[in-house]
């Protein structure tokens, strides 16, 4: 849909698959940031007063799937094209300072997720490279984290985008069974938060590696 702008007059458009369906949505002007309301009911830019603008396309499937944690506030930022997004979920500041330092190290833009519905808001809207999650966000442990279900049910091919790595103290770092067996590509001790930055670098590595040697063998077989 077309959005306008009421502060600067700058007209940009955002897909509709970007908005959650039955949400309000703020969104921001790439070029003043002046914040924007989106009604996705009907998919309308809401003005002052309730004037609505803008109009969908019926023929874009949205996104049905949010777990309860569809975030009205959310605000549909825009990064520039090419930058690497990571997310990282955590609940306190100490949790995810080391976290930031490494994933900026390796040149992902860090975005902070305070909370489950903060962390699926962000994801539903964006397509992060790199996702972080710390035990115990929002006091739910792995094996019952709302994120992680949401994780799991993506496409496979929206998934095998995307670079899950789970921190715990009760995890050995770089644990690949581990890591198999919680649906995640990495496990990370929190005492070896220290080495994160190479810890996930070699990981990442590894992991482009084998989806490159995969992504060859579907077009050699005709399957890509």
């Amino acid at each position: 849909m077309e959005i306008n702008c009421n502060k600067c007059g700058a007209k940009f458009n955002v897909p509709d698959e970007k908005i959650p369906k039955g949400k309000l949505v703020i969104v921001s002007c790439p070029k003043c940031k002046n914040k924007l309301t989106v009604d996705s009911h009907g998919l309308k830019q809401v003005k002052a007063g309730g004037v609505a603008v803008g109009k969908t396309d019926p023929g874009v499937k949205q996104p049905d799937t949010d777990y309860g944690y569809g975030d009205e506030g959310a605000a549909l930022d825009f990064y520039e094209e090419g930058v690497k997004l990571a997310l990282v979920a955590g609940n306190e500041v100490e949790q995810v300072e080391k976290p930031k330092q490494a994933v900026e190290e390796l040149g992902y833009r860090f975005i902070w997720a305070k909370n489950t519905r903060e962390a699926i808001g962000k994801m539903r809207l964006h397509h992060f490279d790199l996702v972080i999650l710390c035990d115990g966000l929002d006091g739910v442990g792995f094996k019952d984290s709302p994120l992680l279900q949401f994780l799991n049910h993506l496409s496979m091919s929206l998934r095998r985008r995307v670079f899950l790595a789970l921190i715990s103290e009760s995890f050995n770092t770089m644990d690949n069974m581990m890591a198999f067996a919680m649906s995640a590509n990495l496990v990370v001790n929190e005492k070896d938060l220290g080495i994160l930055a190479a810890v996930l670098k070699k990981a990442i590595l590894d992991h482009e590696k084998f989806y490159k040697v995969f992504m060859d063998t579907l077009v050699e077989v005709g399957k890509a």
